[in-house]
Parts: C-alpha cells; sequence; structure tokens
C-alpha cells in the first residue's frame, strides 16, 4: 500500500485590515517594552548675537498608548469582517 503524502498550503490573507494590525500590535509591544517611547523633532533654528542654535522638541509615548495599541490590533487581528 502506497501512502500519498499531501502538501498542504496555508494561505494568509494580507489585507489591509490585517496589515495595520500587525503594525499596531509590534508597535504596541515596543512601546510596552520599552516603558514608553521618548523622540525628538528638530524645532526652530535661533540667531541670536551672531551664533546659531538648533532647538529639537521632546515628544513621549506612554506605556498605556502601547497597551492600547496592542489591544487594538489584536482585536482587528480576531474580528472577523461583516458580510452584508
Amino acid at each position: 500500500m502506497g501512502f500519498q503524502l499531501r502538501q498542504q498550503t496555508w494561505r494568509f490573507n494580507m489585507n489591509t485590515k490585517t496589515i495595520v494590525a500587525v503594525i499596531l500590535v509590534a508597535l504596541g509591544i515596543v512601546v510596552l517594552a520599552y516603558s514608553g517611547i521618548t523622540f525628538r523633532t528638530p524645532g526652530k533654528p535661533i540667531e541670536f548675537l551672531g551664533m546659531h542654535m538648533e532647538t529639537t522638541h521632546s515628544h513621549f509615548i506612554p506605556p498605556v498608548v502601547g497597551a492600547i495599541a496592542l489591544v487594538g490590533g489584536i482585536v482587528l487581528l480576531l474580528v472577523k469582517p461583516k458580510s452584508v
């Protein structure tokens, strides 16, 4: 008796909702892993008495935002699209 191996291919539908959900989960994990993220953006340059100074603005993303992004991404992955 010969056995035939059937190869099953798993297809994962990568639509926009899935991509957004995966990005949200990844960003949520990163923000939670670092206990919040601080980043800086360039500000307005200042000229004073012949000196040139660059300014920056500091922004903080709290861990709560990471938790919300993580939960939102998981919910997007689990919810089936509504058929009309």
